[in-house]
């Protein structure tokens, strides 16, 4: 896109927000991709929120910053979990347009500069983009696959439309008018999993608009091992009960899809000591997605025959977890059908266990 005819005074102040807790191993790559951006380095500033990391994430953010022309602010997120990280940076925030980018990712070098061209042309409340899911070695490679196949993911548009732009519910990455953020108010810190979608979704019910656009690009570093993509969508199951119960019109179908096969094949399983049918009912839910996992996994490999076992594995991870974290979700959010806040008891206990901001909240999962 070119920018020539544009004066610097015409670029609004934007805000880089940046939650991370413990990403030694990505925030380099992350915050460089922030510092590289084509847009007027003066007109810019990153606030990286940090969940008082252990692994040295501060010291990596300072020295990748020492030297830089975007003034680089690191503030104390002692919740380590996102959405308090998030409204802690929004806090220390001056931009107009405030753009949010996890520590786990790459964003292009135009990246901000089109967020801002798309809010300027008032075409929405919120921008995003694609991402696209990379991954190192086998296994990351294989998570990488599914996480990048509607099979896998269902309709998150982010993650599997690349070519188009459109109206949606939810992006990765996004970028916001400060008006917006200021009608909308803060992320919901009850919601350690699932605040992006849950924030997009207010935005929405004001009339606002979310737009994907392919002129945004990202790229994601996906999980390295089966046991934290594991963790990773049993937590992303289990907090979408508490959007449930905050905006039940937030809820698609597609969403209640890994649950309800879970039951089916349980009810099936149970029943099927006493009735004939209900071992064939079993034995068609179990080969239909057996089959259908085989066909998604060979397509999803393309030319990469070997990673076949290792992306169709990746696809049953990505389900069970899921509609086993909803199991699980709907047995600790029991209280909290009433659609008001959880008592601090049930909070404390919800929170037990998944206090992480290793990676994005799945928007849309």
């Amino acid at each position: 896109m070119k920018v020539a005819q544009h004066t610097v005074d015409e670029f609004p102040y934007v805000s880089v927000i940046m939650p991370v807790y413990n990403e030694a191993d990505f925030i380099g790559k992350s915050v460089r991709s922030v510092l590289g951006q084509n847009y007027p380095k003066d007109r810019m500033e990153l606030i990286v929120a940090d969940g008082m990391s252990t692994d040295g994430t501060r010291e990596i953010v300072r020295e990748t910053a020492a030297e830089a022309e975007v003034p680089v602010t690191i503030v104390d997120n002692p919740k380590r979990i996102a959405p308090a990280a998030l409204n802690r940076a929004l806090q220390e925030a001056k931009g107009k347009i405030v753009v949010r980018i996890d520590g786990h990712c790459e964003v292009d070098h135009d990246y901000v500069l089109n967020c801002v061209r798309l809010l300027q042309d008032r075409k929405a409340d919120g921008v995003g983009g694609p991402i696209e899911t990379i991954g190192g070695g086998a296994v990351a490679e294989a998570i990488a696959l599914a996480m990048s196949s509607s099979f896998g993911v269902g309709g998150s548009a982010f993650r599997t439309v690349n070519d188009r732009e459109m109206y949606t519910d939810t992006v990765a990455f996004p970028a916001y008018t400060r008006e917006i953020i200021e009608r909308v108010g803060q992320f919901n810190e009850e919601l350690v999993r699932n605040q992006d979608d849950e924030y997009n979704f207010r935005i929405r019910k004001m009339g606002g608009r979310i737009l994907l656009s392919p002129e945004i690009r990202s790229k994601y570093y996906s999980r390295s091992s089966f046991r934290s993509l594991w963790r990773q969508y049993f937590q992303y199951g289990y907090w979408k009960v508490r959007v449930l119960q905050l905006h039940p019109r937030q809820m698609s179908l597609r969403q209640f899809v890994p649950l309800a096969f879970l039951v089916s094949v349980a009810v099936f399983s149970v029943a099927s000591f006493f009735s004939t049918a209900a071992v064939w009912l079993l034995a068609v839910v179990t080969a239909s997605y057996l089959i259908g996992n085989l066909l998604a996994s060979i397509v999803a490999a393309g030319n990469r025959v070997s990673l076949v076992p290792l992306v169709s594995l990746s696809f049953a991870i990505l389900h069970f977890s899921y509609g086993f974290g909803w199991m699980f979700g709907i047995v600790s959010f029991r209280n909290g059908w009433n659609g008001e806040r959880l008592v601090a008891e049930d909070r404390l206990k919800a929170v037990q266990g998944h206090r992480t901001e290793e990676s994005p909240s799945e928007p849309g999962a």
